[in-house]
């Protein structure tokens, strides 16, 4: 039997000559046009939505991939104290949501943690003594792991002590409306927490505001939502002063497309970091981002740059003893005479010129400077439910 070649290179049977029809061959031969132009439009329109959720699994399936290592390994990493660095970040502004929330008069909190990934927050709702907690990320792995640090939790607390319930969603909260999965269908949330994850939603305008939704139709009037996310103006004035198309240094990198063109959703670039994150991102322009928050009667009431919030914060004494508790900052110089975390001088400068004003005591706490390049592109941010 004869074959024809498809486009893609299979093989499928040739079509059998249609007999003359009642109005002639011509309405038989287009009659078979047609058929091949829908199948045409069909297989095209396929494409397209392939093209859509390629994206959203290829982050699921390098989060998931992810292996989990523990502290000895974690302490190896070239950027060890910047992670540590963004969890205080985090630490500090979810403590100062939670205490506005009790201030408030709210006596049993509940949180909605968007994005949980593999649960690194869980310990902080644990200290910030929630009553409940839901959890909701796209890597099914990631979520698994995330319930299994739960488990693990609870069963290592004492007998006295009070755990937060909590329930464990894999769902792309990008397309998904989260709302329709809640054991409890008239749960309402104090606080929805989004760290380092909202900016995957700014593919399209539809996917930006599915995410919005999720995070802010089921919080309380007063309620909370806060996140942390790089800085599309910071990104953009990188690139435009790059003679590239990236910009970075040894622990990371972005890389995009073009200059010049900057359209407010679907601006991809792409983002590694040493160890952690290998995958697509796309800008968030925070302006936009606030204008359709007011949709979810949301209005802004915190934007800072991480510099910006780091300077304030750490003027408290409570939040200075939490750094040194979490190891947040990396001393310089090392008293007992090792290497700093890189053997390049250039890389602490900075704090070797501020050991050497006049009034300071070494050893002083510090980032390299490319790990501070690293996390000096995000911002943190808080947005409140009007009542």
């Amino acid at each position: 039997m004869d074959v024809l070649l498809r486009k893609d290179g299979g093989e499928e049977e040739e079509e059998e000559e249609e007999g003359p029809s009642p109005g002639g061959g011509r309405r038989g031969q287009k009659a078979q046009m047609k058929r091949r132009h829908e199948e045409e439009e069909e297989e095209e329109e396929c494409a397209k939505k392939k093209l859509v959720i390629d994206h959203s699994v290829k982050v699921a399936s390098h989060y998931n991939s992810l292996q989990e290592v523990g502290l000895a390994a974690r302490s190896r990493s070239r950027i060890f104290f910047m992670r540590n660095f963004n969890n205080w970040m985090k630490s500090v502004l979810i403590g100062e949501i939670l205490e506005q929330v009790r201030a408030g008069g709210c006596r049993r909190v509940s949180v909605l943690d968007l994005g949980c990934g593999k649960g690194g927050d869980l310990l902080k709702w644990r200290r910030g003594g929630i009553d409940h907690l839901v959890c909701a990320d796209i890597a099914g792995v990631s979520v698994e792991q995330c319930q299994s640090r739960y488990e693990e939790m609870k069963r290592k607390s004492h007998i006295n002590e009070k755990i937060f319930k909590a329930q464990f969603i894999t769902a792309d909260c990008t397309k998904e409306v989260l709302s329709e999965k809640l054991e409890d269908a008239e749960l309402q949330f104090d606080v929805c927490s989004c760290q380092f994850v909202y900016h995957y939603s700014f593919e399209s305008e539809q996917k930006a505001d599915m995410m919005l939704r999720n995070a802010c139709e089921r919080l309380k009037p007063g309620g909370f939502f806060i996140g942390t996310t790089p800085d599309a103006f910071e990104l953009v004035k990188r690139l435009e002063a790059s003679d590239s198309l990236s910009f970075g240094n040894e622990v990371f990198k972005v890389s995009f497309g073009s200059k010049g063109d900057y359209p407010l959703f679907g601006c991809q670039y792409h983002f590694s970091l040493e160890d952690v994150v290998d995958v697509p991102e796309f800008l968030v322009y925070f302006p936009l981002l606030e204008h359709m928050a007011k949709n979810y009667n949301m209005r802004l009431v915190l934007r800072q740059r991480f510099s910006e919030f780091f300077e304030e914060k750490v003027k408290k004494e409570h939040h200075r003893s939490l750094m040194m508790k979490m190891t947040a900052l990396e001393p310089f110089p090392l008293e007992d005479g090792d290497g700093q975390t890189t053997g390049s001088s250039g890389e602490y400068r900075h704090a070797k010129e501020h050991c050497a004003r006049a009034g300071v005591r070494p050893p002083v706490g510090t980032l390299s400077r490319s790990e501070w390049e690293a996390a000096s592109i995000y911002l943190v941010f808080v947005f409140q439910k009007i009542s």
